[in-house]
């Protein structure tokens, strides 16, 4: 057990790796809530506190399992981002198969908490029957509209489109390592919640506004056992400015040495303009490349990630990419010279450089293909679409919508 403080709140909690695990008298789907994987990001552990407390005292009908389980610990504790390294970065496949393999060196806190919290997600699965759904609850540095990062799979896709908040598809092509990407790997729908700013007192509110929405969604409580219009109101009178699909299309990284310092009061979603001033690094200034939106910028010391900018998906371009992704037009692309699949599962396309320059970065995104990585000679890409354990959800009220 770990004490944990919001100064939001003015509270604190004692909490454990399973924070709370409610069980329906009926089968049903298991929904897993993670807390706090970042530990100054208090927010969503509380959330999930009050929401499952009030599902025990009111004797909410519940269907299936819900698990919330907080992130890192040690860091919650002492209300750090992490301890050496960032939690939501140490899920790469390198990582995690020295973890099936009890291979993987226990070097600070951080690693020592991923090990942990896999062991307990695993054997959630492991005990739980499905349709599975996993959310990660988070919260920025910067003023923002709650939003979802969401990686593209159709699946995915169908089930976030419930909620009236921005959708940001593709961040996982930026960051090597998150959580989420892990899971969606193993199939399942998995996707992150940002509620707002980390001393807000409205990211709680929309942290619990999420989470009862999302009992809703998967059918876990009834619409009718709780006040459905209230909490879908407050996320929806916070986002419907933004209500859209957007795509990430420049990242600036923060190396390892380098000082990087954001432009006073940008605020998430905020438009800017080709040559807009954004920031500083080592002291040079960065423009923006393009019109498009501001997202995540950076106003805390910790993180890689400086800043992304992002652009409004057409619905054209999403209806056209469903579509090709149904009747898997990636594989007429193996007829193609210079053209194979990179492994035995036909989720990995390998692509001669010669060739590929004639493919843009959208059209890989029209097909579901995301991550690209590039030696000398090859480009490789790689399929969300393939591991998508689409049978396990062909029952439930939203596939069809």
């Amino acid at each position: 057990m770990v004490k944990i403080h919001s100064t939001v709140l003015n509270q604190t909690l004692e909490i454990k790796r399973i924070i709370k695990h409610l069980k329906g008298s009926q089968s049903g789907p298991t929904l897993i809530f993670i807390g706090g994987i970042h530990g100054n990001e208090p927010s969503g552990v509380f959330a999930l506190q009050q929401v499952l407390d009030e599902l025990q005292k009111k004797k909410i009908s519940i269907t299936g399992n819900v698990y919330a389980l907080s992130g890192n610990l040690w860091a919650l504790e002492r209300n750090k981002r992490y301890d050496k390294q960032d939690l939501n970065r140490l899920w790469t496949s390198e990582n995690m198969q020295k973890v099936l393999n009890n291979h993987l060196e226990i070097r600070n806190e951080d690693i020592s908490q991923q090990i942990d919290l896999y062991r307990t997600i695993r054997d959630i699965v492991q005990k739980e029957s499905g349709p599975f759904y996993f959310m990660d609850l988070h919260t920025t540095s910067s003023e923002t509209v709650p939003f979802l990062t969401v990686n593209d799979s159709l699946l995915n896709r169908k089930f976030t489109n419930q909620y009236p908040v921005p959708i940001i598809l593709g961040i996982e092509e930026y960051l090597e390592g998150p959580l989420l990407s892990y899971i969606n790997e193993l199939g399942y729908v998995a996707f992150g919640f940002e509620a707002g700013q980390h001393d807000d007192p409205a990211s709680v509110q929309n942290h619990v506004a999420f989470i009862y929405l999302t009992l809703v969604f998967t059918g876990s409580i009834s619409k009718t056992s709780i006040n459905y219009p209230h909490y879908y109101s407050i996320l929806f009178d916070n986002s419907m400015e933004f209500k859209h699909i957007y795509e990430i299309y420049y990242r600036h990284e923060i190396i390892n040495g380098d000082t990087f310092k954001m432009e006073p009061g940008f605020i998430n979603f905020q438009e800017i303009r080709k040559g807009q001033e954004l920031a500083k690094s080592n002291g040079k200034l960065i423009t923006a490349q393009r019109d498009g939106r501001i997202f995540m910028p950076l106003y805390q010391n910790l993180g890689d990630d400086g800043f992304f900018t992002i652009k409004r998906t057409p619905k054209l371009f999403l209806n056209l990419s469903a579509a090709l992704r149904k009747i898997r037009f990636d594989h007429i692309l193996t007829l193609l010279p210079g053209v194979q699949w990179g492994s035995d599962k036909k989720d990995v396309l390998t692509v001669d450089l010669k060739i590929a320059r004639f493919f843009t970065k959208q059209f890989f995104h029209l097909l579901g293909y995301r991550n690209k990585k590039v030696d000398e000679t090859r480009l490789r890409v790689r399929n969300r679409e393939t591991a998508s354990k689409t049978k396990e959800y062909k029952n439930t009220s939203w596939i069809n919508k």
